[in-house]
């Protein structure tokens, strides 16, 4: 991002009330969504999130994003933890940076969960990607710097294997997108390369990881030039990659079909070992700036749409709707037998404070 993807229209949307003459009555609003569940204290979008057991209890964390002015000023380093069984928030630690940060990544692995990159926006527009590494403690609400990502990336996903090793696939890196899979070593506290990603590189793509199988869909690469200035657009691709059990910076990628509902953009994904399913929800099919308006000026709307992949099997599957559809994820997180959204953005590009559950039934 350091030359933004931006040179972004923060485009206004004017609205226009016709007036009746007999009677000067205002249209009626739309209600916003709605959720039975208690919304987080604050609305984020594009916010890290993660689901990890505490005390015997399933908890939705999320990390920083875009709080609802949808500015450069509204950067957060805020953080929350969401109790499942009591649905009840608690508002967290902010994370010890000294400036909010967008589409950075989270990941729940052997009683924490550690954090990386994510970028930072300057009031002329101006994007930096961030290098740095967190480990969060739950028990004592604390933060811990790790070794710097190599390759500082943002808009990534983030994939956690054997309990010990979390992936980084592709994600943009300053001034494009990568194709570099970076590993963090939880146990040795150290970096290193594996295979890269063989497909286009993006940001904004969604993956899962289930057994030794590791799955990307989608995202936004940049697809030539218009009058001097990059175009961005959503992909339509999917990936395979089969970890060697022996050797986890080995990756023998395959790309499959698409799972063919239209390439998606900052769609919620994970992988369930006990379904044995790699799971995506919501998403745009429109590329857009950090405030939801499209490089191209078109506002995005959300997806409700709820699909799978089975790894095993190479089959795709199709589920119910979420209940509110959403976009702007950065992880699709599991509790309860079911899988949760927290946050993003709903229709109308509206940051949204809600908790979407799904439980992923054809």
């Amino acid at each position: 991002m350091g030359a933004p993807r931006t040179g972004l229209r923060m485009a206004a949307l004017g609205a226009f009330v016709a007036l009746i003459a007999a009677c000067s009555q205002t249209p009626p609003q739309s209600m916003p969504p709605q959720s039975p569940y208690a919304p987080m204290p604050q609305a984020h979008s594009n916010n890290a999130a993660a689901s990890l057991d505490h005390q015997g209890e399933p908890v939705l964390y999320s990390f920083m994003g875009l709080k609802a002015g949808k500015r450069f000023e509204d950067l957060s380093t805020a953080a929350f933890a969401y109790d499942v069984t009591a649905d009840r928030w608690t508002r967290l630690a902010p994370v010890p940076v000294p400036e909010g940060r967008l589409a950075s990544v989270a990941v729940a692995l052997d009683g924490a969960i550690y954090l990386f990159g994510g970028y930072t926006v300057a009031a002329d527009g101006h994007e930096i990607s961030t290098p740095h590494t967190f480990r969060y403690e739950p028990e004592t609400n604390t933060y811990h710097r790790l070794a710097d990502i190599p390759k500082p990336v943002d808009d990534s996903i983030a994939l956690a294997y054997k309990d010990r090793y979390i992936y980084l696939v592709s994600g943009w890196h300053m001034d494009g997108n990568v194709s570099t899979v970076q590993v963090f070593d939880t146990k040795e506290g150290v970096w290193f390369n594996a295979t890269d990603f063989p497909g286009i590189p993006v940001f904004g793509h969604a993956g899962g990881l289930v057994a030794d199988y590791m799955l990307v869909i989608d995202g936004v690469a940049v697809l030539g030039k218009d009058q001097g200035k990059r175009r961005f657009g959503v992909v339509a691709q999917a990936w395979l990659g089969r970890i060697n059990p022996d050797d986890p910076s080995d990756i023998e990628w395959h790309q499959i079909a698409s799972h063919g509902g239209g390439p998606l953009y900052r769609a919620a994904g994970t992988g369930s070992d006990e379904r044995g399913l790699i799971l995506f929800a919501g998403g745009s099919k429109t590329a857009y700036n950090y405030n939801g308006i499209g490089y191209d000026g078109t506002p995005a709307q959300p997806s409700a749409r709820v699909f799978g992949y089975d790894p095993f099997n190479d089959l795709w599957m199709r589920y119910a709707d979420k209940p509110v559809p959403s976009m702007d994820h950065r992880a699709l997180l599991p509790a309860n037998g079911a899988f949760w959204t927290i946050g993003g953005m709903t229709r109308d590009q509206q940051v949204s404070p809600l908790v979407d559950r799904i439980d992923a039934k054809e």
